[in-house]
């Protein structure tokens, strides 16, 4: 887009984001990308998530769900850092003693930057619903693989005016773990399955391949890599502006690299296969507000039947 169509895109985003404030449906917190949600936002997304949990109801999934902090060791050993350093999350505490202390709240009240006076923990915010998973899969896999589903909250840190672009958000999460052929099969299904789904709902909701946002001039060509070889699909759907619509939901083809890197393996031994989805929650329930307006009350038979049946 030209910079006259991307003041456009910047003004029709800025509408919606003040008309979810508006009704209420989002509440600033005072930081971009980090609000609260109303009740009928949360009316919806609740709906939402139980609509995808009685369509794959038959699918036998386990069911868990971790915090949003996870083991630093994770995120090192799957080399997030390689990768997405600029949305990292790492959790820093106080470490010192009393004198130390009086000297970080000194820098506080005096308005200065008191960072370097905190140290990491063990822990990272979780910048992936996956990623918790994959640890506890270590060891061989019965026959015929594993599928796991989760609800977890996720952080990367790109703030942006844009109400889609959240700091912090959740994730309805599917992990299929298995041979190359079942896997690559499940996420075509799923694929299938989650397009019907979004437009079963009224969403003019498009599929293509797409790729993650990797870090600098070698996530370039890891960017590239990952187009050519179609490892990662997105479902797009209209929300800040129709020009430019809004990944709702991902697929990712991880090949070999989590079984490899935990010791999953199929019952041959082999490092077993992965793929997962996942919805964002949030961006598909400000989809819905989008394309049926503020008042659920006021939305189509057909779409609230199939939310509230």
């Amino acid at each position: 887009m030209n910079a006259r169509a991307d003041a456009a895109a910047g003004s029709e985003a800025a509408d919606f984001y003040n008309d979810l404030v508006k009704h209420r449906l989002i509440i600033p917190g005072g930081v971009q990308g980090a609000f609260g949600r109303g009740a009928e936002f949360e009316k919806v997304l609740e709906a939402f998530n139980a609509l995808v949990s009685r369509i794959s109801a038959g699918d036998g999934a386990e069911f868990c769900t971790f915090p949003p902090v996870i083991d630093r060791r994770i995120i090192e050993r799957v080399d997030y850092m390689d990768n997405f350093p600029d949305l990292c999350g790492a959790v820093c505490s106080f470490f010192g003693n009393e004198r130390e202390a009086r000297a970080l709240s000194e820098k506080i009240h005096a308005g200065e930057p008191w960072g370097g006076a905190l140290g990491m923990t063990q822990v990272v915010l979780n910048p992936a619903a996956c990623y918790p998973l994959y640890p506890t899969l270590t060891g061989t896999q019965a026959q015929g693989g594993r599928l796991v589903t989760m609800l977890n909250w996720v952080f990367r840190h790109e703030p942006s005016p844009q109400p889609t672009r959240m700091q912090s958000f959740r994730v309805r999460e599917f992990v299929r773990v298995g041979n190359q052929d079942d896997v690559i099969a499940w996420r075509d299904m799923w694929l299938g399955r989650g397009v019907d789904l979004l437009r079963s709902l009224g969403l003019a909701a498009q599929p293509d391949v797409a790729s993650d946002p990797f870090f600098g001039r070698a996530g370039k060509m890891l960017a590239g890599n990952q187009l050519e070889q179609k490892l990662k699909y997105e479902v797009l759907v209209p929300v800040n502006t129709g020009d430019k619509p809004t990944a709702v939901c991902s697929f990712n083809f991880h090949q070999q690299h989590f079984g490899s890197t935990f010791g999953i393996l199929t019952p041959d031994g082999q490092a077993a296969y992965t793929a997962c989805l996942g919805f964002g929650l949030e961006r598909v329930v400000m989809a819905l507000f989008k394309a049926h307006g503020f008042k659920t009350a006021l939305w189509p038979d057909a779409v609230r039947q199939r939310l509230w049946p």
